[in-house]
Parts: C-alpha cells; structure tokens; sequence
C-alpha cells in the first residue's frame, strides 16, 4: 500500500488541524492504519491507530481526549483531527499501515509495529 499524508501547516497553540492519508494499491480496508510523529531530535513515537473497521482506536496517552482518528474506507483515507494543539506536538506527522484485522489496542502502540510509511507532513505549533 502506498500512502500519502498532508494538513499540515504552522498554527498557534489551541489551534486545530485535521490530517489526511490517502491510501492507494492492495485493499485498504485489510489494514490497520496509524499515525506516528517524530520531532527533531527525538526518536519516532507512536499517536493512533485505527482498525480495519473503524470500530476500535487507541491513542497515545499524550494525545488521548485531544486528538480523534477516523477513516473512510469508501475514500481509503484516514484522518488524524488534532484539536487543543500545543507547542510540544510540534513534529513530523507519518500516517502508517499494517496488514491486520484485528481489533487495535495497546499491543499496536508503537511504530515499529506498522509495516507501510508514507511521507511525512510537518506540524509546528507555536506558543
């Protein structure tokens, strides 16, 4: 599966922005989605994920109550929704994918557990 990510931008702290990922090749709705995001200097970090469905998600505890993974398998996009910003999600933003049917849980919580990266799009958020 390829993929390509975009929405990002320069915003200030409390703002929102919505990510998008579009995905193209082998049938997208056989993949777990996900996003990951690493910030200068530091290594890359897991965000959410999504089932195949789209009827179970996990988050991050840094972005858990601020941050909502959705997709549209009709589209083979997903969606990352970044409300409530702050300087420190400042960061390169990959969405990511893996061959999975599963239900997604704390078990998928890390980057090195999706097998697909798209190019990233940067977020900065300023103070």
């Amino acid at each position: 599966v390829q993929l390509q990510a975009s929405g990002g931008g320069l915003v200030q702290a409390g703002a929102s922005l919505r990510l998008s990922c579009a995905a193209s090749g082998r049938a997208f709705r056989s993949y777990v989605m996900g996003w990951s995001r690493q910030a200068p200097g530091k290594e890359r970090e897991f965000v959410s994920a999504i089932s195949w469905s789209g009827g179970s998600s996990y988050y991050a505890d840094s972005v858990r109550g601020r941050f909502t993974i959705s997709r549209d398998n009709a589209k083979n996009t997903v969606y990352l929704q970044m409300n409530s910003l702050k300087p420190e999600d400042t960061a390169v933003y990959y969405c990511a994918a893996k061959l999975s049917l599963q239900p997604v849980g704390s078990r998928d919580s890390s980057a090195t557990k999706f097998d697909s990266w798209g190019q990233g799009t940067l977020v900065t958020v300023s103070s």
